[in-house]
């Protein structure tokens, strides 16, 4: 089971500019009313039999039969619009409106249930939205949305949406609209009432059921301490505190050689383009899939792990900014995503806002050669082979990501006077750019 926040209706995160430094950026819960209130996804495994697999696989065939309609009309409508000049839209009422007649014409659709089938269009409009958002601001083409795009059979897997009028919870199972039950696996209870639920299918062809739930922040006791975090490739995360070091695990290197065999035996028995794959093709593929999702999980269960251990013996927290996907076109890229920057900063975020911890992103320029002591900085750049940094100014000497993380601290504006090896005078003296 796992579980992550999501930013709906009652919470909605905030980034926010520090008023004492420009260069970091606070991110917190913003809450509706007297209680602190929010929504998680809990995600569970389900054991489904033959007779609801097939039910599901039937309703998500008139779901995609509805989602390439809705692509169909959204096309016609633009064409028209060039055509003529006009200036129609395609919105959600127009498609429900479309859906209700299809449904009484068409047998087939009315045997389904309404709720995925409205909740499908709902996430059509959602897409089509977001891709005209970005075409109206100009962004270049390789960042847009791209427009909704017909579902293929054989691409796209299962994904049913349901409302809280399509579902319900009785002795332990899953009942959905259309007599359709499944069995879950009750890793852990609800905290509350589920408002919505998606029931989708993996690439292994495992089934899975995510209940949106509310939930309260879990405040924890304050114990006066801050952590300044710096991202690497050597180690994962570097922090001022070496107890809170995150070093490299290598899931993916360990399961590289059985991933190459793998891919080897796909190569060996791949068939042309347009004829069937055979059975060694499929067996193969299928053991290379349950690897990888074993080494994403294991990245993921590293990363949550660390972040809930930062969080709870820390007040604030403040993160560098990193943005790792310039590294896929490095020579480090490997490693770098060996190490799941990205998942891991992400984990820290989640359980920031979770236990309502102060967390801030500081810019990363300048952080390697920014002294954390005295904040002078250095006139040249450090090359990657020079792990440790020296001050030509106070002529302080640390390990070259350990100074950046004590630079995280005085970046977001921490009093870092408890810190082993940082000035709290650097924060007065002005921030560095």
């Amino acid at each position: 089971m796992s579980v992550h926040l999501e930013n709906h209706v009652s919470t909605s995160t905030e980034v926010l500019v520090c008023a004492h430094n420009p260069n970091a950026t606070m991110v917190n819960m913003t809450t509706a009313g007297d209680t602190d209130t929010g929504t998680a996804r809990y995600t569970y495994r389900l054991r489904v039999s033959k007779t609801a697999e097939v039910a599901l696989r039937e309703e998500w065939g008139r779901c995609r039969w509805v989602w390439n309609e809705c692509v169909a009309m959204s096309r016609k409508v633009h064409q028209r619009n060039r055509a003529t000049g006009s200036d129609d839209t395609c919105g959600p009422a127009h498609l429900d409106k479309l859906l209700t007649d299809a449904r009484q014409r068409n047998q087939w659709l009315r045997d389904g249930s309404s709720v995925p089938q409205q909740q499908i269009i709902r996430d059509f409009a959602k897409s089509r939205a977001k891709a005209l958002k970005d075409i109206k601001a100009r962004l270049p083409i390789k960042q847009r949305a791209g427009m909704p795009k017909r579902k293929r059979l054989k691409d796209d897997r299962s994904s049913l949406s349901y409302t809280k009028r399509g579902f319900r919870i009785k002795n332990g199972r899953l009942h959905l609209a259309g007599g359709i039950v499944l069995t879950v696996v009750w890793s852990r209870e609800l905290p509350s009432e589920p408002s919505s639920v998606r029931v989708y299918q993996d690439n292994l062809g495992h089934w899975y059921c995510s209940f949106v739930v509310a939930t309260e922040v879990e405040s924890l006791p304050e114990t006066g301490r801050v952590l300044g975090i710096d991202w690497g490739v050597r180690e994962t995360a570097t922090t001022s505190d070496e107890a809170y070091d995150l070093p490299h695990q290598q899931h993916g290197k360990s399961a590289a050689a059985t991933l190459a065999r793998y891919q080897r035996q796909m190569a060996r028995r791949a068939r042309p383009k347009n004829k069937p794959q055979s059975k060694g093709y499929r067996r193969a593929q299928r053991h290379a899939a349950k690897l990888a999702k074993k080494v994403a999980r294991q990245r993921q269960d590293t990363g949550r792990k660390w972040a809930k251990r930062v969080v709870r013996d820390h007040d604030a927290v403040a993160v560098e900014d990193f943005r790792p996907k310039f590294l896929a076109k490095t020579t480090m890229a490997r490693k770098a995503a060996d190490a799941a920057i990205g998942a891991t900063k992400t984990a820290l975020i989640e359980q920031a806002r979770k236990h309502d911890r102060a967390l801030r992103l500081v810019d990363p320029k300048h952080t390697t050669t920014d002294c954390g002591q005295c904040g002078a900085r250095t006139k040249h750049r450090l090359p990657l082979s020079e792990r440790t940094y020296t001050c030509t100014t106070c002529g302080a000497v640390s390990p070259r990501d350990k100074n950046s993380a004590r630079v995280m601290l005085v970046r977001a504006g921490f009093n870092p006077a408890g810190v082993e090896g940082v000035s709290p005078v650097r924060v007065q003296r002005g921030q560095a750019a």
